[in-house]
């Protein structure tokens, strides 16, 4: 059993917001039946490295079943509307207007089905300048000033991954199961909003304070932290880059002895955080002259001994073969219409939710066999 067994999800979902937040919920033990139209979810053909399927729609859309429908039909709407009656949650991030046009929007959706769970995922939200403005990932991202305090002093960045994508997908799978207990007492399911620049400025509320009282933008400073000192990357002997994270006075008077300086430990100029971060540069040279003279084994180990945070710099390929993912059996076996490949289990776990992965679905493969169940609720 999983904690969602029985909750029937219906999305009508694109990129990757919308889809990570019901994958959560898959991943749960809901089922999700994702409504496709035309050539389905644009991120299906972002690129067709796994066996046809592209990665980021390998990653977020497992477990689901795809109805293919023409949502500008009637034929399309009355089947979405019989799968609105059945379910329990409804998800959508279609284009800005979009929704409304069709009666999809959360408000409406949830006046004709009153037990429903509905969810509008929207770039800026209603209202305001921007409301009506497309949003991407990195779109955002900018807008939310997360890119200018990531990357070097020379150039802004954008993280890596999605990380509004991902963390309005978390936002929204959060309210859904909120929302679904409520249900459980008041019958009554709720229309809820969630605004990707909303989610990111939470995400940077800390900064902003800082940004607020301060009167000045934090800096930019590539692996290194603008908060904490000493926490960077250091190069070592064997051309390894290890990191290290000192966030207290303890640790730092533990590093110091690692280093072999324990006199900079009682150095008036590095007693506290704030003042360690005015000598940044100066400490990074020490602990650089230190780790340049170590491999990464020896600096590693004697971090571990001194107990200091430390981490490598893994490169993605690095990761493939992590042993902390490899000894815990985190990869697992996942479908795809042209074939197998490793996905990682839910990063939630719980010894009486018995998971298995499902196989992510091709565009429409779903259709025949969920309109065949319509037909025969209606001619029950």
């Amino acid at each position: 059993m999983l904690p969602l067994d029985g909750i029937v999800v219906v999305a009508i979902e694109q990129a990757i917001s919308a889809p990570h937040c019901t994958r959560q919920l898959a991943d749960l033990g809901a089922r999700v039946i994702k409504v496709e139209s035309g050539t389905g979810d644009f991120a299906r053909h972002y690129d067709d490295v796994v066996h046809g399927t592209s990665a980021h729609f390998a990653w977020a859309n497992r477990g689901k079943e795809s109805v293919a429908v023409d949502l500008k039909s009637e034929s399309g709407r009355a089947a979405v509307e019989a799968l609105l009656a059945g379910a329990d949650v409804f998800v959508q991030n279609l284009a800005p207007g979009a929704a409304e046009r069709l009666g999809l929007d959360a408000a409406a959706a949830t006046a004709r089905h009153p037990r429903l769970v509905a969810v509008d995922i929207s770039g800026y939200g209603k209202g305001g300048p921007r409301s009506a403005g497309r949003a991407y990932d990195l779109l955002v991202q900018s807008e939310a000033g997360s890119c200018a305090i990531t990357g070097t002093a020379e150039t802004p960045a954008k993280p890596g991954i999605p990380l509004v994508d991902i963390g309005t997908g978390m936002t929204a799978a959060n309210a859904i199961l909120a929302a679904l207990l409520a249900r459980t007492q008041s019958g009554k399911g709720a229309a809820i909003s969630v605004a990707m620049f909303d989610v990111a400025t939470d995400w940077m509320g800390w900064v902003l304070n800082l940004a607020r009282f301060t009167g000045v933008d934090p800096p930019r400073l590539g692996l290194s932290s603008f908060m904490v000192g000493p926490y960077g990357g250091y190069r070592t002997r064997d051309d390894q880059v290890i990191v290290f994270g000192t966030t207290n006075d303890g640790e730092w008077r533990r590093l110091a002895t690692m280093l072999g300086r324990p006199e900079l430990a009682d150095d008036s100029r590095y007693a506290t955080n704030s003042l360690r971060l005015r000598h940044r540069e100066e400490l990074d040279e020490v602990i650089a002259t230190w780790v340049a003279t170590h491999t990464f084994a020896e600096a590693s180990d004697a971090a571990e001994e001194a107990k200091i945070g430390w981490a490598r710099l893994n490169a993605p390929l690095d990761v493939l073969d992590h042993p902390q993912l490899a000894e815990r059996d985190r990869w697992v076996p996942t479908r795809t219409a042209g074939g197998e490949f490793p996905s990682l289990r839910p990063a939630a776990d719980c010894p009486d939710w018995h998971w298995d992965p499902s196989a992510v679905p091709a565009l429409g493969e779903h259709t025949d066999a969920v309109l065949a169940e319509l037909d025969r609720d209606e001619n029950a």
